[in-house]
């Protein structure tokens, strides 16, 4: 699985609320994909509350 984040963060925070292992969350969501494994599940609710759907998970 990799995350990417595309243009349009509003840095809301719910990613890394959801999900501070694999998101950090500057001025826009950062996404640490060699933390991922192990955080699949996380990941996908992170991007599903996204409120600009601006995380991608590509399988």
């Amino acid at each position: 699985m990799y995350v990417n984040i595309v243009p349009g963060c509003i840095a809301c925070g719910v990613c890394e609320t959801l999900c501070p292992n694999v998101f950090t969350v500057y001025d826009s969501a950062e996404a640490n994909n060699d933390a991922v494994p192990g955080y699949e599940a996380e990941c996908r609710e992170a991007a599903s509350a996204c409120p600009v759907s601006v995380i991608k998970i590509e399988e």
